[in-house]
């Protein structure tokens, strides 16, 4: 099966996709080692966001502290010791804090020197925290991840806990006219759309767009302003978007016409691998007795993952990429089709030749099974959809049914060439033949087999009625027409248990023999035109060519009775066109 990528490794813009900063993994059958990895370093990323602050920011080492202590003496007093409110308590992930001893209790929050004035809140002081704690980078890109990401969670992840530290310690200790807590907030906002407004205007790569498009649309707004202890505080600050609407479209275009390209490529390649193994004659998966066929799996979950992404970043532009992504998966059925076709050309003389068609067949209820329940695409959908699959199916039929009616064409030729003696006999013939097929037909999908059988019974029936249209047997008395009346009644019970017994629904197809044995059975033309009255309704392809042929075994009915009988079919019934052929198929001389 061809395998996806995970969102941090393999081919840009098919990677899983994080709907939220818990960034769940990829679908477990997609998993493999290096998606595993891949899925524990978003793991911990989203440990890092949704964690408690964990980097300390301004004291690391005895030279950080001279350093930082020589900064502190440009600061207003309140301003520094507020600035050292966000990172009090902070310590890098598994680490003690060296400045707590284990059991010490701990100090609440408060300044350790005056509060600092409303023009120094909003003025040399929180622009200044804001741009120092938004803009330091990590020393080294670690591997599976881009800068532009780490940039991303970097900034997030600050912002976030920064402003949660406003939130439980400064908030308390101004008057609610200060506004500390929209004061931070908007400058924080705006020193991080400042950034990615910079980003933006760079070249990026597809996974830095998508990346890009995610914070700005989805996690900024979702996870990080709309969080539990932010949210309340924040619902009152307009703080808008982190880039301008037209650049937000642009980013968009941009992103969907990478995916919808990426699908394309990946759903072409899925298909080439699939064309390859019928080619070399590989045989196809069991699943559950069934043969099996990766490929209907493989396309829908690369649209899934596509489609997700989408999603991921709004729901607009989810309904978006979806309208492209159906006109590519209506493109791919059809390369799907044709391949198909040209395996059944070419691929005759290969042994795995028949249960690779039989794979191929199953794999429509995949196809059709995904299309209606995860894309919500009814059976009644445009043909351009739906089309391809059903004739694929119908082309595979067809060719598995082949040999058996190349096979059964010089039995049914028998009730004619024996002018119909001991039909029971030769109809037991048929039957046998077309019982020793049926094993193999056990491995398509119930659904299909069913539908094979009801294509079977059709075909037993037509050829039937094919064999009392030639014309060759006319039978002068009551009597000899009872009796050939009866040996139809019989064959058609024997149709019609075997085929039904096998799994055949095509209940429509019953009254097709037993009504025209009763045309050949009655005497009185009165009687015989009701009959054939009500058989036109059941069958509406039913002509009067073939009433004819069948009026011809009856060879004591006058012109007249016949021509009387045959007009009974001018009669406008309103009857519409059939919905299934019978008598379409079978030519009349």
């Amino acid at each position: 099966m061809l395998k996806m990528m995970t969102f941090f490794q393999g081919l840009p813009g098919q990677q899983t996709v994080p709907g939220n900063l818990d960034f769940p993994g990829s679908s477990p059958k997609l998993r493999s080692t290096s998606e595993a990895e891949a899925e524990a370093s978003m793991s911990e990323v989203s440990e890092d966001l949704v964690s408690p602050p964990l980097v300390a920011a301004v004291v690391a080492a005895d030279g950080e502290e001279e350093e930082a202590a020589k900064k502190e003496k440009k600061k207003p007093k309140g301003l520094a010791s507020m600035f050292s409110v966000l990172t009090k308590g902070k310590k890098k992930k598994g680490q003690r804090k060296s400045a707590e001893p284990e059991g010490e209790p701990k100090s609440g929050p408060g300044l350790d020197g005056p509060l600092p004035t409303v023009e120094e809140l909003k003025g040399d002081g929180v622009a200044e925290a804001a741009a120092e704690r938004l803009s330091a980078r990590p020393a080294a890109v670690p591997d599976g991840r881009s800068e532009a990401e780490l940039v991303f969670l970097h900034m997030g992840r600050t912002m976030k806990e920064d402003l949660e530290a406003v939130v439980e310690r400064l908030k308390p200790l101004f008057p609610a006219d200060f506004r500390v807590v929209a004061t931070y907030a908007e400058s924080y906002h705006e020193h991080f759309a400042a950034h990615l407004g910079a980003l933006a205007e760079f070249q990026l790569c597809e996974r830095d767009t998508y990346l890009l498009l995610l914070w700005v649309q989805n996690l900024y707004p979702n996870d990080i302003l709309n969080s539990p202890k932010l949210a309340p505080e924040l619902q009152s600050i307009s703080l808008g978007s982190l880039l301008p609407p037209k650049q937000i479209r642009l980013l968009e275009a941009t992103f969907l016409s990478n995916e919808v390209t990426n699908v394309k490529s990946l759903m072409a390649r899925a298909l080439e691998l699939e064309s390859q193994r019928w080619a070399q004659d590989v045989a196809p998966q069991r699943l559950d007795g069934y043969c099996h066929s990766e490929l209907a799996i493989d396309i829908i979950q690369i649209l899934s993952q596509g489609q997700a992404k989408a999603e991921n970043i709004t729901a607009d532009v989810g309904m978006q990429i979806k309208q492209v992504l159906l006109v590519e998966l209506a493109a791919l059925l059809r390369n799907y089709q044709h391949a198909f076709d040209e395996f059944l050309e070419r691929g005759k003389l290969l042994r795995n030749y028949r249960v690779n068609i039989i794979a191929n067949i199953n794999n429509c209820l995949s196809f059709r099974t995904s299309m209606e329940q995860k894309w919500q695409i009814p059976q009644d959908s445009p043909s351009h959809l739906l089309d391809p699959l059903r004739e694929l199916k119908r082309h595979g039929f067809d060719t598995l049914l082949q040999s058996l009616y190349m096979d059964l064409k010089p039995l049914f030729k028998k009730f004619t060439q024996t002018r119909w003696a001991a039909p029971g006999e030769t109809l037991e013939e048929i039957i046998a033949v077309v019982g020793s097929r049926l094993p193999e037909f056990l491995q398509l999908q119930d659904c299909f087999r069913e539908e094979l059988m009801e294509a079977v019974h059709l075909h037993l029936v037509k050829e039937y009625i094919i064999r009392l249209s030639k014309r060759r047997l006319v039978l002068k008395t009551a009597e000899q027409q009872q009796q050939l009346a009866k040996h139809i009644l019989a064959n058609s019970d024997a149709i019609q248990h075997f085929c039904t017994q096998n799994g055949s629904m095509a209940t429509w197809l019953h009254p097709a023999l037993p009504t025209l044995a009763e045309i050949i059975r009655l005497q009185d033309p009165s009687a015989i035109k009701i009959e054939v009255a009500t058989y036109a309704t059941w069958y509406p392809d039913f002509s009067k060519g073939h009433l004819n042929a069948i009026l011809a075994i009856k060879g004591n009915l006058s012109s007249s009775e016949v021509k009387s009988i045959r007009n009974i079919l001018d009669i406008n019934t309103g009857v519409q066109e059939p919905s299934r052929s019978l008598f379409s198929l079978i030519k009349v001389a």
